[in-house]
């Protein structure tokens, strides 16, 4: 016969992770039902809750999306930095001139969701970002770094890199998610296949004052050969992708 404090050690015992696991701030932030069920359909490809222990993500902080897209990571930022956190959702003057100039629709602010008061929309442009100078713990950007080099060349590059050091913190990090592409990658097959060879990136963010912090293959495909186009059909959504971390010293 099992004594009684025994079982209940026992069963606090098991229960423990379950609870804690709950309670964190990564795991609230997935969870949370704020988000919407196109978002939560991309969990399986996108493992958001990795992706917010890889980038650091706590609550108070104020962190930087760029290029939202339709507001995937912002949401789970906004969640995970809580109520006395900031999240700017930060779309360059750039990228909005040649939406409006093709004649497409911005995507939409998340600004008005309920339970997002904590975010606010922001323009890059004239070499910012447009948030407070020194104010950011992080800034993040997903499959986004390519789009900039076939926009804006190596120089539109460097520009981003400069303004991302100068919004934030000492110590801030800045997190580079993107399609991987074979090493070599001229910029015609880049503007091809909206991939991005690795070691440019590192070379690019190292060259703005930035240190290496950390590397992750979460996302990694050793079955894409990268050579498709990362929207056709055949690999879209399961491409290669890395993942750099930067320190801003």
């Amino acid at each position: 016969m099992i004594r009684r404090p025994t079982i209940i050690a026992l069963l606090t015992a098991l229960a423990t992770p379950a609870i804690v696991a709950a309670a964190s701030p990564n795991a609230a932030a997935v969870s949370d039902p704020g988000r919407p069920a196109e978002d939560t359909a991309r969990d399986a490809d996108r493992q958001p809750a990795d992706m917010l222990a890889f980038a650091r993500v706590k609550q108070g902080e104020t962190v930087v999306d760029y290029i939202p897209g339709k507001g995937y990571f912002t949401r789970l930022f906004s969640a995970a930095v809580g109520p006395k956190g900031t999240v700017y959702a930060v779309t360059p003057q750039l990228l909005i001139d040649a939406i409006v100039k093709a004649g497409r629709q911005l995507p939409p602010s998340i600004t008005g969701e309920p339970g997002r008061g904590n975010v606010h929309d922001a323009v890059a442009k004239d070499g910012s970002l447009g948030v407070p100078a020194g104010s950011a713990s992080l800034v993040w950007t997903s499959q986004n770094y390519h789009d900039v080099h076939i926009r804006a060349g190596a120089e539109g590059a460097a520009q981003l890199n400069k303004a991302v050091f100068a919004a934030l913190k000492p110590g801030g990090l800045y997190v580079v998610l993107d399609h991987s592409a074979q090493p070599g990658i001229d910029d015609d097959t880049m503007k091809k296949l909206h991939r991005i060879d690795e070691a440019v990136v590192k070379k690019e963010v190292l060259a703005a004052g930035f240190r290496l912090d950390g590397e992750s293959k979460v996302l990694a495909n050793p079955a894409d050969p990268r050579t498709a186009n990362v929207f056709d059909p055949s690999i879209r959504g399961h491409t290669d992708q890395f993942i750099l971390r930067f320190r801003k010293p």
